[in-house]
């Protein structure tokens, strides 16, 4: 099955992959059980970053995040796919454009807008069904915002904090790009200098930014 198989990307057969999932295959867990344990990890262990970007094809190497202490939504999104996959749980990325409602200001000034994409989720295989999750936001960055952590039970979609919890407009999708079997790469460089054509206009040759 494709979703379960690695690629350059999601290379899980490398030594800080099998690493990275070690505590779960190391225990007699349902695959439900370990989904929810590694989708807890990587939300809380790697920090999100959105002013992280980059072009560059060895970045989004799921080896290479794990060795990493933070990432964007696809980062993490990536590194959560291929530690599914290691343990032949299937997995897909899925892509799409978000609106940020909330602490917007930095967003504003270094990408010119409030919205960002490609915003990066996971798609997991569970009890014959697809769900939808997304380890973006760690819990102590959920707890500045004062915005609930989202969990994943292994039952239900778990990919959008709507509102914060006071009830004031947090987040939203505006816009599916749909799933991919793999990292879809040359895509992802076109949405970016699309949407962000300011960024690239003054340094076109260079393939990573710290905004």
């Amino acid at each position: 099955m494709k979703y379960i198989a690695s690629s350059y990307f999601f290379d899980f057969e490398s030594e800080s992959m099998q690493k990275l999932i070690s505590e779960f295959t190391e225990k007699s867990l349902t695959d439900k059980e370990k989904a929810i344990g590694l989708y807890t990890m990587v939300r809380d262990d790697w920090k999100y970053d959105p002013y992280s970007i980059s072009l560059a094809k060895a970045n989004y190497k799921a080896s290479n995040i794990a060795e990493k202490s933070a990432g964007n939504c696809v980062e993490k999104s990536i590194l959560l796919i291929a530690g599914l996959r290691a343990m032949q749980i299937p997995a897909r990325l899925h892509l799409g454009k978000v609106k940020n409602h909330i602490a917007v200001e930095r967003l504003t000034e270094k990408f010119g807008s409030n919205e960002l994409t490609p915003h990066g989720m996971v798609n997991v295989f569970l009890n014959n069904k697809w769900l939808k999750m997304s380890p973006a936001f760690n819990k102590t960055l959920c707890k500045k915002l004062n915005v609930e952590p989202l969990d994943f039970d292994g039952e239900n979609n778990s990919f959008l904090q709507a509102y914060n919890s006071s009830g004031t407009r947090f987040m939203e999708y505006i816009e599916d790009y749909g799933y991919f079997d793999d990292v879809p790469l040359e895509f992802m460089k076109n949405n970016i200098k699309e949407h962000y054509p300011h960024i690239f206009d003054r340094a076109e040759h260079i393939t990573e930014f710290k905004l």
